[in-house]
């Protein structure tokens, strides 16, 4: 099935409802698509698992960001399979997976979403950088006085931190040496 057949014929709001917690993954199955065909749920589940991968650099870059004392959290709009990416990536040895739209039931650009964060955090929007891929968030954040950068890659991040002052010292893990030298940190 094409990208397209698949957008023609799937539920148009079954996967929003399950990101926001309003379904469970099995009532996601049976609405997946609009003629509630059976659908593989496990089959999309290994397909998402096995896509879960950092991007280059990041890893370092997010150790880097914790050896500095930077405080970080996930803002996604994901639900609850964001166990899987927690169990493949181990991203809560950088961040805390504060808030997911599984939890709040709210989503991303929603502006709502972001002044709860920051009454969660207590903190200043002008405070809070705020990382995105897709522009369209950034810009909500930015709406907010949230500081709001567009990630487009390793690189270019770390040098839109610095120009933030923010301190991306340390092992940077640009090369496989490096990356196993971390992980080894990180063992038992």
């Amino acid at each position: 099935m094409s990208m397209k057949e698949l957008i023609d014929c799937k539920h148009p709001t079954a996967w929003i409802e399950f990101e926001r917690g309003l379904i469970n993954e099995m009532e996601l199955a049976r609405k997946f698509f609009k003629d509630e065909r059976p659908f593989d749920l496990e089959g999309l589940k290994n397909c998402m698992r096995r896509g879960y991968s950092y991007v280059e650099g990041f890893e370092g870059l997010l150790h880097a960001l914790k050896q500095n004392s930077y405080e970080m959290h996930a803002f996604t709009n994901y639900p609850i399979w964001y166990e899987m990416i927690e169990d493949k990536l181990k991203l809560s040895s950088y961040l805390s997976w504060s808030f997911c739209s599984c939890f709040t039931g709210k989503r991303k650009p929603e502006p709502e979403f972001y002044f709860d964060v920051l009454r969660h955090l207590d903190v200043e929007p002008g405070s809070c950088i705020f990382i995105d891929d897709r522009m369209r968030n950034v810009e909500a954040a930015m709406d907010v006085g949230i500081v709001g950068l567009h990630f487009k890659d390793v690189n270019m991040l770390r040098q839109d931190l610095a120009m933030l002052g923010i301190d991306i010292s340390g092992n940077k893990c640009n090369n496989n040496e490096d990356l196993a030298e971390l992980e080894q940190e990180h063992l038992p």
